[in-house]
């Protein structure tokens, strides 16, 4: 197995975000991305998927650390005042490089 490592960005935030989100995902430099529903609960409480914009996504992006350090800075500074965010970096292998 031939294995190279990049890093995987998550971000669980709320639904309401996600056209915002990848947009600016799309202008920072993203190769890609997966986004799935999420539900939990957190500092701000317990977040269902009743409604489209009431509950959470998780968006995965895997990259080079330089460009996940990017994003997740962004993030930070857009959003984390304001909105329920969580963000966190995870060095991950993956068999096809040139894809991420």
């Amino acid at each position: 197995m031939n294995a190279h490592t990049r890093t995987l960005l998550t971000v669980i935030c709320e639904a309401a975000l996600e056209k915002k989100l990848l947009a600016d995902l799309e202008t920072l430099g993203a190769p890609g991305w997966t986004i799935s529903d999420a539900r939990g609960r957190g500092g701000r409480g317990v977040r269902s998927a009743g409604w489209d914009t009431e509950g959470n996504i998780r968006v995965e992006i895997i990259c080079a650390r330089d460009i996940a350090e990017r994003l997740a800075d962004h993030l930070q500074e857009q959003y984390y005042a304001n909105f329920a965010m969580v963000c966190y970096l995870a060095q991950v292998e993956v068999l096809r490089p040139e894809k991420f």
